[in-house]
């Protein structure tokens, strides 16, 4: 399945992922992008049911995008509005190491970036400080807890590496950003609330960004089903 087949998808209300039926919030003011990104969230937010008991913001991390571009974005269900900063993926999904991301993997000791929902939990102090740990939702990311698959600061997201390197560092699947905006994502993902991960490549006018020859790859359809309750975990 092509990026372009999984975004049309997403725009159909993710009928192809057997959700029950519902009705959408009216769309959201913003750039097309942001519209696209709200109707995201609002899918995620049901499929996942009542593992997120804090549904003001999702976070959606879109990896098909190169990891210069600001890609993770906060939706604010809210208050009708989008922020995106910068978020780092995996060395294993990325071995050329050219900032762009060409495979997800579940599999431990893979140090990929694995696609799907996220339930945010506690605040606990790890190799880079500050972290929070992540639940994963789907048969694609269900691992994330033995794989210690968390949110982290890392010297490889500032700015200063983007600038001196054209791209962000890898992390070991894990989803690292500066201090700064790391800062941002304490705030804005405190336990309980979603982080929905994928290969979208939205830009800002809604269109999708094209993949380089080397970044392409064969993009499977996930086994969505229904989303584990949080007492699974």
């Amino acid at each position: 399945m092509q990026r372009r087949d999984i975004l049309k998808g997403t725009l159909a209300a993710g009928a192809a992922l057997a959700l029950p039926a519902r009705v959408f919030a009216s769309v959201a003011p913003g750039s097309p992008r942001d519209r696209i990104l709200f109707d995201i969230a609002q899918r995620e937010l049901a499929r996942a049911g009542d593992a997120i008991w804090k549904r003001d913001i999702v976070a959606i991390a879109d990896f098909g995008l190169h990891s210069a571009k600001p890609r993770f974005h906060f939706v604010n269900l809210d208050r009708g509005e989008v922020q995106s900063y910068h978020v780092s993926h995996g060395q294993g999904s990325d071995p050329q190491h050219d900032g762009w991301l060409k495979q997800f993997s579940n599999t431990e000791g893979s140090n990929a970036t694995s696609r799907g929902a996220y339930v945010t939990w506690e605040w606990y102090k790890g190799r880079y400080g500050t972290s929070v740990r992540l639940g994963g939702l789907d048969q694609s990311n269900e691992a994330a807890l033995r794989r210690y698959i968390v949110m982290h600061r890392a010297d490889y997201a500032e700015s200063a590496h983007l600038e001196k390197w054209g791209r962000l560092g890898r992390s070991n699947g894990c989803f690292a950003m500066g201090e700064e905006q790391f800062r941002i994502a304490l705030m804005h993902l405190s336990g309980g609330r979603l982080l929905f991960a994928d290969s979208l490549g939205l830009e800002e006018d809604g269109s999708i960004q094209p993949l380089p020859e080397l970044a392409r790859y064969e993009r499977k359809s996930l086994d969505f089903g229904t989303a584990p309750a949080a007492s699974a975990y």
